[in-house]
């Protein structure tokens, strides 16, 4: 198993120094809102709330992490959004659910090489026009699956549901083929989740994934009392994880994964 890179989606400064400090590799702005109440407005997700000043604001704070902004789809203002985003610190740029290949092409002609590119690909059409999406390889740094929209797109009842259906392995041996990195969704703390964390990391060694997104059950402030006893807690929940991570030593286990997929057929029903 590569590294596996963490992510920390937040716009809060002092929860991205405790993020920075403990060894998440990417701070993670997330500005999408075109179109995202409609399509998880009824799930019970997280619809963030960042604004472009954020960004300047957590990249001035930054110096282990990198800072990875989320923008829009491509729209009529996205080379205004994706100039200031980099003008203002980003060093990693995602465009998130796009459909095909032009998209990317005109993504990636924005950026112009100025930061990397990360692609969120987590519609049905993408998947379907993927070779031609992919003939942009030499331009794309990483890849990553975004299971919230994914399952929605294929009418799936279940996030975890492409872990079992065929969707990701047809996804993962097409990026290999490029030698693209890829991640693959979020992650609970420990003991967490729909499905346990521990049992979705085993499905990531299997499939050479190398990122994940901390899940909300990291970064649920509600559950302290007061910031400081929250980003204590924090610290802790992803100290405690990446140790779990390098004890694993990138050895997949076939009961666990066995598991998994009983436990994903039962949500499934």
């Amino acid at each position: 198993m590569n590294k596996m890179r963490l992510m920390c989606i937040t716009n809060n400064v002092e929860l991205a120094l405790v993020a920075d400090e403990a060894g998440v590799d990417y701070i993670f702005i997330d500005l999408e809102i075109i179109g995202k109440v409609e399509r998880q407005g009824h799930l019970d997700t997280v619809i963030s709330k960042h604004s472009i000043s954020d960004v300047s604001k957590v990249a001035n704070v930054l110096t282990n992490s990198q800072l990875l902004v989320r923008v829009n789809p491509i729209h009529e203002n996205s080379k205004k959004e994706i100039d200031n985003v980099i003008e203002f610190g980003a060093s990693i740029v995602m465009l998130p659910y796009f459909r095909s290949a032009w998209e990317v092409e005109k993504f990636i002609e924005i950026v112009n090489g100025r930061a990397k590119v990360f692609l969120l690909l987590e519609t049905k059409e993408a998947v379907e026009s993927i070779d031609s999406i992919l003939e942009y390889s030499s331009y794309i740094d990483a890849v990553h699956v975004g299971l919230n929209d994914l399952h929605l797109s294929y009418n799936m009842s279940f996030m975890f549901e492409p872990f079992v259906s065929g969707h990701l392995e047809f996804i993962v041996d097409k990026l290999n083929d490029k030698s693209i990195p890829f991640g693959i969704g979020g992650v609970a703390e420990l003991g967490r989740g729909d499905i346990p964390s521990e049992l979705v990391l085993n499905e990531h060694i299997k499939l050479g994934s190398s990122m994940a997104i901390l899940s909300r059950s990291f970064t649920n402030e509600s559950e302290y009392k007061n910031q400081k006893g929250f980003l204590e807690a924090y610290r802790s929940k992803v100290i405690a994880i990446k140790k779990h991570i390098s004890s694993l030593g990138g050895e997949f286990c076939g009961e666990s994964s066995i598991l998994f997929k009983k436990l994903v057929n039962e949500k499934v029903g």
